[in-house]
């Protein structure tokens, strides 16, 4: 009887591993997949071994080496996917804090794409369930309720919650351009670490002074940069509900981040945004820096986008007028 269990859960297991395999490109494939995985918060390390991959390629500085335009680079491509991550998938497509065209917000979207944070469409419906349920049972990644590696990492590594539920974004999906990007979410991020080794191996020849070389470039500027890019992101989820002041009675646990901020370009002012986020800025105050609003703002007077929502004068009201709460942690 036991053998004839083991031998029934044979073909499950080789379906799921091959439904992981074909999720790999095709996000929203579902052969295999049976209510139960569906709902597992076990971490699906197969389906996650992409990620894990990526980590592993930051190994290959050992024998790339490092030269100042490699890391040059590296630095470049995180402040500016971090900038698509925070002003697109996050301002944009999750709170619709500003308008753009639909040519435009395509270009977002591949811009942010490059992060590899899976699909805009994916990103924006689980930051949208966040905000209706921080730091509840229901939350995804509260630190509160789940833990800091959870919170962190763990959260998007489930089966649970690999899928996106595309009537919970509504506004976005019936765009097929968009759809297309969020099902084959790893096409982009491809194309992406192809470019930059092609670039480095002409820099390599054309430019030799330079010191740089494609899989040097590959390693600095895709896998080095995006790891960075990923952690710092995800550090919003993990920290921002643990270290740092609250300005507003929120809730939840939100809190404000000078240190957060200053890495995510504007991110770390989490309270604040948890308070109104319909806004663009996020920073409510002019010492509250935020870089994702200035750049944003730059981009409204070369008409990209426009109709920035600004913070209301009834917030900065009930900021002056009530007391902060005491906060357990003081901020960085």
């Amino acid at each position: 009887m036991e053998k004839v269990i083991q031998n029934s859960q044979k073909p499950s297991r080789v379906a799921g591993r091959l439904t992981a395999l074909v999720q790999w490109f095709d996000s929203d494939y579902e052969g295999g997949v049976t209510a139960a995985q569906e709902r597992s918060e076990r971490i699906d390390w197969f389906r996650c071994l992409p990620f894990v991959i990526l980590h592993l390629g930051c190994v290959g500085v050992i024998w790339t080496g490092w030269s100042w335009f490699a890391v040059g680079a590296a630095a470049a491509l995180y402040l500016g996917r971090m900038f698509a991550v925070t002003a697109f998938y996050h301002r944009y497509f999750s709170h619709r804090s500003f308008q753009t065209s639909r040519f435009w917000q395509f270009v977002f979207a591949v811009w942010g794409a490059t992060a590899v944070q899976r699909g805009a469409l994916w990103w924006a419906h689980h930051h949208r369930h966040h905000h209706r349920h921080s730091d509840t049972e229901a939350d995804a990644h509260s630190p509160r309720k789940r833990g800091f590696l959870w919170a962190h990492v763990g959260w998007f590594a489930c089966s649970r919650n690999f899928r996106t539920d595309y009537t919970r974004i509504r506004d976005f999906a019936k765009f097929p351009e968009l759809v297309f990007l969020n099902r084959f979410d790893a096409l982009v991020p491809a194309l992406f670490a192809i470019a930059l080794f092609a670039l480095g191996w002409i820099l390599e020849v054309a430019a030799p002074g330079l010191g740089v070389t494609g899989p040097q470039l590959l390693v600095w500027g895709f896998f080095i940069s995006t790891t960075a890019l990923f952690h710092l992101t995800c550090s919003i989820n993990s920290l921002a509900h643990v270290v740092g002041r609250q300005r507003f009675a929120t809730g939840d646990e939100s809190r404000n981040s000078f240190l957060l901020a200053l890495f995510t370009l504007g991110e770390g002012w989490h309270n604040n945004h948890h308070h109104y986020m319909h806004s663009t800025r996020q920073g409510f105050y002019w010492w509250e820096i935020d870089v994702t609003f200035y750049t944003l703002k730059l981009f409204e007077k070369l008409g990209l986008i426009w109709n920035l929502r600004p913070v209301p004068e009834r917030v900065y009201a009930t900021a002056a007028a009530t007391p902060s709460p005491p906060s357990a942690v003081p901020a960085p």
